[in-house]
């Protein structure tokens, strides 16, 4: 890939990221707030449900506070 506004002109392409299912395991009734706001943040909606995200710091920090209401494990998808 050419990139005409750097003077190397080349941008390394971008490693395939790698890809969490998060899936809720313990019910959010009863959580703090702002727990249960989190658990929506990342898409989950009702108990055992599982949802796929990228491994990023964003979502990274958002596991490390509702950790203990969920399961996580890494996928490999395209």
């Amino acid at each position: 890939m050419v990139c005409r506004s750097r003077p190397w002109g080349y941008i390394a392409m971008a490693k395939q990221s790698k890809k969490l299912r998060i899936t809720q395991v313990r019910s959010g009734i009863g959580r703090q707030g702002k727990h249960r706001r989190t658990l929506f943040a990342l898409g989950i909606k009702h108990h055992q449900q599982s949802v796929v995200h990228d491994d990023t710091p964003a979502i990274r920090g958002m596991l490390e506070q509702v950790g203990y209401l969920v399961d996580v494990e890494e996928v490999d998808e395209t």
